[in-house]
C-alpha cells in the first residue's frame, strides 16, 4: 500500500446481505395460516398473516424512509443507519466489524461521497509501516472521497442506497405470523406479530395508527440474528454535497 492509499473497502455486500435477510425473515415462509381471526385489537378480525401482508404491502409503497440495522453475521457485527428515497438520494453511516465507521452521502444518481473515521482507516492500513499509516491518516482523515456512482468499485458501496431494490425483498404470501401484544416503537403505537421457524424467531412490529407500516423486525436465533428499525416514512432525505474544501479528489489517491 502506498501513501496515496487506494479506496478503502467496507464489505458492504455482506452488509446488504444482512439487511436483505432481515427484510425477508418471516414474511414469505411456507406453511399454513396459524392465527385465528379475533374481532379485537387495532386490526379487528384480521388474522396475523393478513396483518403481516397488509404491513408489507404498505411498506413497499414508501417513497422514503430511514432504517437502523444491527446484526451479527458470519463476517462479524454489522450496523447501518441510512435515510434513502426512491429518487436515489441516500445518507447515513455504515459499520462493519467491531470498530470503524464510514459515512456515506449520495445526493443524486451521478456521484457519491464517502468519509472514513480513524479506526476504519487504521484497520485498512494495518500491516503497513508507521510512516505509511500516518500518511494515510493525514491524507484521508476528515475528508470526503468523491466517486461516480458508475464506478464499478462503487457498486458494493451503494447497494444499501437502492430503496426500490431493498423494498423488493419484501414478499406477501403465506406466513405463520401470530398476533401478539400492543406496544410502542419509537413512540409510535404498534402491534407485535411473531413467527417461529426451526431455531429462529421473528417478531414484526406493525404501526396501528395511520398507514400500517412495518416499524421494526427482530430476529432471535438462527445464523444472523439482528434488529432493523424503520422510521421517518415519507420525510425528505438530507443528502447535501459536502463543502468543496472537505472533498478529496480521487485522482490524488493514485
Amino acid at each position: 500500500m502506498s501513501a496515496a492509499f487506494t479506496r478503502p473497502r467496507t464489505r458492504r455486500t455482506a452488509l446488504a446481505g444482512a439487511l436483505c435477510a432481515a427484510l425477508a425473515l418471516g414474511v414469505a415462509a411456507c406453511g399454513p395460516f396459524s392465527d385465528k381471526a379475533e374481532a379485537k385489537g387495532p386490526f379487528g378480525d384480521l388474522t396475523g398473516p393478513q396483518i403481516a401482508n397488509k404491513a408489507i404491502a404498505a411498506t413497499k409503497t414508501a417513497d422514503s424512509l430511514t432504517f437502523d440495522l444491527a446484526a451479527k453475521t458470519t463476517d462479524g457485527p454489522m450496523k447501518a443507519n441510512l435515510s434513502l428515497d426512491t429518487r436515489g438520494r441516500c445518507a447515513g453511516t455504515l459499520t462493519v466489524g467491531p470498530t470503524g465507521t464510514a459515512e456515506l452521502i449520495k445526493p443524486d444518481d451521478k456521484n457519491a461521497y464517502l468519509r472514513f473515521d480513524e479506526a476504519f482507516l487504521r484497520e485498512q492500513a494495518k500491516g503497513e509501516d508507521a510512516a505509511t499509516q500516518e500518511a494515510v491518516l493525514e491524507q484521508l482523515k476528515g475528508r470526503w472521497m468523491k466517486t461516480p456512482v458508475t464506478d464499478p468499485d462503487a457498486k458494493d458501496s451503494l447497494e444499501l442506497c437502492d430503496l426500490k431494490a431493498l423494498l423488493g425483498e419484501f414478499e406477501t404470501g403465506a406466513n405463520l405470523a401470530v398476533k401478539g401484544e400492543e406496544t410502542t416503537v419509537g413512540g409510535a403505537k404498534a402491534l407485535m406479530l411473531t413467527q417461529a421457524l426451526d431455531d429462529e424467531k421473528t417478531t414484526l412490529y406493525v404501526a396501528t395508527e395511520g398507514t400500517p407500516y412495518l416499524l421494526k423486525i427482530v430476529t432471535a436465533g438462527g445464523d444472523e440474528p439482528g434488529t432493523i428499525t424503520f422510521s421517518d416514512y415519507g420525510k425528505p432525505v438530507d443528502a447535501k454535497v459536502p463543502p468543496a474544501k472537505d472533498i478529496l479528489d480521487e485522482k490524488a489517491l493514485g
